[in-house]
């Protein structure tokens, strides 16, 4: 027995499927994990991998889960939880990993006193190797992020943060994965340029930025230090990391991210929800 109960993911796509993969590595027994996913192929998909159920209605499954993942989109939000509020059972917890959404714009729309966490995760989540925020509503207790942080440890780094800061959590950790792509085929790109045929490039491009990050995580340094080692006086590294400031590549890093926070205020303010205090 895990204890964490039956667990309901509504949503089967990335995410949704990569909260399943972790749920059942946590230790719940399949038989207490269902998914509601509306196109009928993808819940097959996801039935026959992991060989929990699956159902194409979210009250049916809500209704019996001690925790509920909404994995979906923005948009669909507010339609679903019309739809399972009158399902859920007194002390249900509703987990949102939706971008954008307050937990209040949750509360709002659930059974009152329903406790809800909301988690900020990335995509590399499906292969163990994510980071997660996650931060508590009105109602959530100590217990119900304890519970929450279980569910998610298999997904890679899991980390509490104010909820004032979950818009930056998305620039950062959320988006961020679109950005060491962007500078990975960057570099392999240069590779190429330089005279490398595309494969090795690339190869070789991918292969020094995950041992980069490797090395920052177990060497515990800070990366100006890790930085500065690679950096040998009037050396070819000092050289390039010239051009990147001449080039502002700091300073739109900076930018991006400003850019990623406003666009999370923005979906929450699209759907008439009131922003997260600022801090």
């Amino acid at each position: 027995m895990s204890g964490l109960g039956r667990v309901a993911v509504l949503g089967g796509g990335v995410m949704g499927e990569a909260i399943v993969s972790a749920v059942l590595r946590a230790g719940v027994d399949v038989d207490d994990v269902a998914v509601s996913e509306r196109y009928a192929a993808r819940a097959t998909e996801l039935s026959a991998r992991y060989g929990v159920r699956a159902a194409d209605g979210n009250a049916k499954v809500a209704a019996r889960a001690d925790v509920v993942v909404v994995a979906l989109k923005p948009q669909d939000v507010a339609g679903v939880l019309a739809e399972i509020a009158p399902a859920l059972r007194p002390g249900t917890l509703v987990v949102s990993i939706a971008a954008g959404l307050t937990t209040a714009s949750f509360e709002a729309r659930l059974p009152a006193g329903t406790p809800v966490v909301r988690v900020m995760p990335n995509t590399p989540a499906v292969i163990g190797a994510g980071a997660s925020a996650v931060c508590g509503g009105t109602h959530a207790s100590e217990e119900h992020l304890a519970l929450t942080e279980r569910l998610l440890a298999a997904t890679g780094l899991v980390l509490r943060v104010a909820e004032a800061n979950m818009d930056a959590v998305t620039a950062i950790s959320g988006s961020g994965p679109a950005y060491v792509f962007y500078l990975v085929d960057a570099l392999a790109e240069a590779g190429v340029l330089l005279g490398l045929a595309r494969p090795q490039a690339l190869a070789l491009a991918a292969a020094t930025f995950r041992g980069a990050a490797e090395l920052l995580d177990q060497s515990g340094e800070h990366p100006v230090v890790l930085r500065e080692r690679v950096s040998s006086p009037g050396g070819t590294t000092v050289a390039a990391l010239r051009e990147l400031d001449a080039h502002g590549v700091r300073a739109a890093v900076l930018a991006a991210a400003e850019a990623a926070r406003d666009r999370s205020r923005e979906l929450a303010a699209e759907q008439g929800i009131t922003p997260t205090a600022r801090p």
